[in-house]
């Protein structure tokens, strides 16, 4: 099935100018779909290791969203003892406000409001994250993307995002349809699933941005997730 990407047609999210109730609604739901198929833990399970280590860790999350990933490994870093600051990094100011908002007693996190294709501080990451961020994106700044990914760690760096399928368009389809009904939330579900690439195309695009070295592995629930570790790429 070919990949059904329109820059005329936005996931409702991506152009929210305000806060408002239906956003705030949506980027819950965001963190509950994360958390209960498969996002939190996939992140998780490559990343466990490196906080097991208890080395201060400098984290970027590229397209950061309700910041529910950096929540959970702020919470998995606390209980093996790992000191993190997590750099949030997000294009929509509303979006990051409630993120912030929902991240109160997390001050691990700092959130900063910037184009995540062009972000750049002077700093160079121990680890750099972007999930669910390339299905919104078409094939050339999804190449800059990963590109930026790349660049901006000196250790690993972790992408994941949906993996297209008609399956997955089908079970999309009828979670929207059964459990989370919230029209923002059902119109952008759906719409990211005819967006996401698929796994053949993902690689192609690593492979572009320069990436080499690299892992990269089908998840349960329609994922999919680049690793690059550039520690283990010098051994």
């Amino acid at each position: 099935m070919i990949r059904n990407f329109e820059e005329s047609r936005p996931e409702w999210m991506d152009v929210a100018e305000t806060v408002s109730p239906e956003l705030e609604r949506d980027l819950a739901n965001l963190e509950s779909l994360n958390r209960r198929f498969g996002a939190h833990k996939l992140v998780l399970d490559y990343l466990g290791p490196v906080l097991a280590r208890r080395q201060p860790l400098r984290i970027l999350d590229l397209g950061t969203g309700a910041a529910d990933i950096p929540r959970a490994l702020v919470r998995r870093a606390r209980e093996v003892g790992c000191p993190v600051l997590v750099t949030a990094v997000d294009r929509q100011q509303p979006t990051l406000a409630i993120a912030e908002e929902m991240s109160a007693g997390f001050p691990e996190i700092r959130f900063q409001q910037a184009d995540f294709l062009t972000f750049a501080e002077g700093t160079i990451y121990d680890v750099v994250l972007c999930n669910l961020v390339l299905h919104h994106l078409d094939e050339s700044d999804a190449i800059r993307l990963l590109r930026r990914c790349r660049e901006l760690t000196k250790g690993v760096a972790l992408v994941t995002d949906l993996r297209r399928s008609r399956l997955a368009q089908t079970a999309i389809f009828a979670v929207t349809e059964v459990l989370y009904r919230e029209p923002m939330t059902r119109h952008d579900a759906r719409l990211s699933a005819e967006r996401a690439f698929s796994f053949p195309e993902l690689r192609k695009l690593a492979t572009a941005a320069g990436w080499w070295g690299f892992r990269h592995k089908r998840s349960p629930f329609f994922r999919q997730a680049l690793w690059l570790d550039l520690a283990a790429r010098k051994r």
